[in-house]
Order: structure tokens, then C-alpha cells, then sequence
């Protein structure tokens, strides 16, 4: 047995891409998109269908320029969405405009409009995780979005204090970014890397998913963003692991077995009490974790300079005029 065939009796595998053929070909049970994802993709031609489509919806609006590139941009990523949901069984995580992580009445404008779009679309509710970044504006309308029925996935996640916040929001999952907080470290440290059991991102995932198993929280644990196989193998029997292409290769190309590192009985073992969460406690405790505070802005930044090109892109191939420099 080769070890992603292992790690899929232990830990349900979701595919971390836009490319549709990709997962097609891994057969993943969920899949997670973002903005740079889609530019890549968007890029492809063989994706040109989905981004023609995009543009004739936003186009077809009777509303100003920029909020046409907003339901253009919204369409493409519920475009890819819903051809991936044609291939899995789970479900997609879509992500808001990571321009609006500090403003919770917008972030859940927002993702109101992509589940209508998903909704008009024939796809329900249930099938799609919004995908928002871990502050606590965006923790916020998570929390709001859960009790309307809207399902939300927390990403940018680096820190145990945004953790707890997830739980206590009760958002459907978490998604704690493995190899984003071993760059820091490594850097930080000044070191070529860890074992996977001294991993830095190892360590934080396997931290928080023992205090929710510990304490009978629901939200989900899907650790993200690997920089090696490693890693992957070193959180199996967490709840999910979304995982590249490449990575998925790597492992179902290694033959041999592969023990479960994380379970509900070795958490209940070891995780920590329960901790009160509020906005002070929340804000000083990221505050105090630089590695945090500075992947969480440098992530939302990220995404945000992906957009824009996505944007650009969009508006090449519809013509608008760019948007003025600063």
C-alpha cells in the first residue's frame, strides 16, 4: 500500500488547487480554492469557458464598473466551484475578498452573494465552506454566517488564540497554515529545517487539534499549506489535511505503512483545558506572537495582490479600463 492510500483510512484528503484535471485525477474528497489558485488557473485555456462565463454575468449587469468586477470575480470562483463539486463527493471552500478581513458586515455581504451565486447555480448550501481569514473581524462574521446557515472555513490561521476564537465562534473548520509557520521559524531560527515531529506547524496544528478533541469542540481541523511530505504524514488522523498535487504524487508514489499520529484518545490525554476567548485576550495574544501577527498580515497582503491580478486579468479580457494607480 503506497502512503496516500494509508493516509486517506486515517485522514479524510482534500485537494488544495484549482486545477480541475488535478483533482479529477486524485479523486480528493473535498477541495479548497484561493485567489492565487485561481489566477493560475484562470490562465489555462482550457479554462477559458469558465472565465468567458464569468465575464458575460458581470458584464450583463446593470451596475457600475467596479461592482461588475466584484460579480465577475465572484462568478469565476463559483464557476471553478461548482465544476469541481461535479468531481468530488465534499464539498469546496470559495474565499472572500481578503480586502474586506477587517470588515465583518462586509465579509458577510459577501459571502451571502457567493452562496446565492452557488444556490442559483442548483448547488447547495451544504456543499460549500466560505473561506475567511482569521481575524477577528472575519471570526466575527464567521460566527454570524454559522447561525444563518452558511458554513465557513477559517484560513490564514497561525496562532492557538485565533484557534480558540474559531471554536468559540463554532465555525465549521479551521485550516492552520503547516508550512507558512515553518518558513517563519526556519528563518527565524536560521536553521535548513526540523524533524516533522519537532515542525513548528506540526506542533501548532497538533496543539489545537488536541484542545478541540479535549473539549468536545465540533469545529473541524484541517491542516494546510505543507512544505513536505513530512509534515503530512506527521498529522495523520487529523481531521482533514488539504494537500498540493504535487504532494499528493509524492506520497502515493512511497510505498509502506503509516501509524496514525493524532486521535481523539492520545487528546483527551494531552490537550489543554478549555480557555475564555474575548476580543482583548484574542488581539494581545497575537500581538505577542510575532510569527503570527506577521503571516497573517503578510497572507491577507498576498491574497490581496492575487486579486488584483485576477482583477487585471478580468478587465483585459473585458475591456474596462484599469483601476488608477493607488
Amino acid at each position: 500500500m503506497n502512503k496516500l492510500s494509508r493516509l486517506r483510512e486515517l485522514t479524510t484528503v482534500v485537494a488544495d488547487t484549482g486545477d480541475i484535471e488535478s483533482i479529477r485525477k486524485y479523486a480528493p474528497v473535498d477541495a479548497t480554492t484561493n485567489p492565487s489558485l485561481l489566477f493560475k488557473a484562470a490562465q489555462d485555456d482550457k479554462y477559458r469557458a469558465l472565465v468567458d462565463d464569468a465575464i458575460r454575468f458581470g458584464l450583463d449587469a446593470s451596475v457600475a464598473t467596479e461592482r461588475q468586477l466584484e460579480l465577475t470575480l465572484d462568478r469565476l470562483a463559483v464557476n471553478f466551484g461548482v465544476e469541481i463539486l461535479g468531481i468530488i463527493p465534499g464539498r469546496v471552500s470559495t474565499e472572500v475578498d481578503a480586502r474586506l478581513s477587517f470588515d465583518t458586515d462586509a465579509t458577510i455581504a459577501r459571502a451571502e452573494q457567493l452562496i446565492g451565486m452557488y444556490e442559483a447555480a442548483g448547488i447547495g448550501r451544504e456543499r460549500v465552506l466560505i473561506k475567511i481569514a482569521s481575524t477577528w473581524e472575519g471570526i466575527e462574521a464567521a460566527g454570524q454566517l454559522e447561525r444563518r446557515g452558511i458554513h465557513c472555513n477559517l484560513t490564514l490561521l497561525f496562532s492557538f488564540a485565533q484557534a480558540v476564537a474559531c471554536a468559540d465562534a463554532r465555525v465549521t473548520l479551521i485550516s492552520p497554515f503547516v508550512g507558512r509557520i515553518f518558513d517563519w521559524y526556519r528563518k527565524h531560527d536560521g536553521v535548513d529545517g526540523y524533524e516533522p515531529a519537532a515542525d513548528p506547524g506540526v506542533m501548532s496544528v497538533t496543539r489545537i487539534y488536541n484542545y478541540y478533541k479535549r473539549n468536545g469542540i465540533d469545529t473541524v481541523v484541517m491542516g494546510a499549506s505543507f512544505r513536505n511530505t513530512g509534515e503530512i504524514l506527521e498529522l495523520a488522523g487529523c481531521d482533514l489535511l488539504t494537500i498540493s498535487p504535487d504532494l499528493m504524487a509524492e506520497l502515493e508514489q512511497t510505498a509502506g505503512d503509516l501509524p496514525r499520529k493524532l486521535s481523539p484518545d492520545t487528546a483527551r490525554e494531552r490537550g489543554e483545558a478549555e480557555v475564555e476567548m474575548d476580543e482583548r485576550r484574542f488581539r494581545w495574544e497575537l500581538n505577542e506572537d510575532a510569527m503570527a501577527t506577521e503571516k497573517l498580515a503578510e497572507g491577507i497582503r498576498n491574497f490581496t495582490r492575487d486579486t488584483e491580478k485576477l482583477e487585471a486579468l478580468v478587465r483585459e479580457l473585458e475591456g474596462l479600463p484599469r483601476a488608477a494607480a493607488g
